[in-house]
């Protein structure tokens, strides 16, 4: 019977390995079952991200300069994950931006102000200071932060992120199917270089 286990065990070692070995050398592993995109007209790109994160904050400007280049056929979608309070606190904030439409205004700098500026930004008035010092008016600012809309993506959150089996950031969603990160794919880098070959391969298939 301890020989039966031992071989056992040692059978699912195996298994695992290899499914490492080709994650790893593939950069990507395949989601079961695929999840259904906003729009099956486009190419779907997902990135999970947190403002706290300094790996996030590393792989922001080569996912900025891969957004100027991005083909007609994809469409790019951030979501800010939410595993515990702070980093939901976080999460609402870049709602709150979208809601206002000040992503682009807002983004860069609130990453820039946690991660250089050791701001915490974890309350409602720390973040509508910043917001205000951003050209938003404070009346702007709250109307959005309670909003219904802002609400609802919060209680998204937790959900898209449990959806994608995401358990860290960066992480990366490609059309539903694929997932990518700096562990599998090797570095930032070769993110951009798996994104860009899942792309390519999907563009094939619409």
């Amino acid at each position: 019977m301890l020989k039966k286990i031992i071989k056992l065990c040692l059978l699912i070692l195996v298994c695992f390995s290899t499914f490492l070995v080709r994650a790893e050398s593939v950069g990507y592993e395949t989601l079961t079952p695929a999840q259904p995109t906003q729009n099956p007209a486009k190419i779907e790109i997902i990135e999970f991200f947190w403002y706290g994160c300094p790996h996030c904050y590393a792989f922001e400007p080569l996912l900025e300069k891969w957004k100027k280049n991005l083909p007609a056929n994809v469409e790019f979608i951030r979501i800010p994950a939410a595993f515990n309070e702070l980093w939901s606190k976080h999460a609402k904030a870049y709602y709150t931006a979208e809601a206002l439409g000040v992503v682009d205004k807002v983004h860069a700098d609130f990453f820039d102000a946690i991660q250089n500026g050791k701001e915490k930004l974890d309350t409602e008035a720390s973040q509508a200071a910043f917001f205000v010092a951003h050209g938003v008016t404070e009346s702007q600012f709250n109307e959005a932060y309670n909003s219904f809309a802002v609400d609802s993506k919060m209680r998204q959150a937790p959900l898209m992120a449990s959806r994608y089996g995401i358990t860290g950031v960066p992480a990366i969603i490609v059309n539903g199917k694929y997932k990518t990160n700096g562990t599998l794919a090797g570095s930032h880098e070769k993110m951009i270089e798996v994104m860009d070959k899942l792309i390519k391969e999907e563009s094939t298939k619409k």
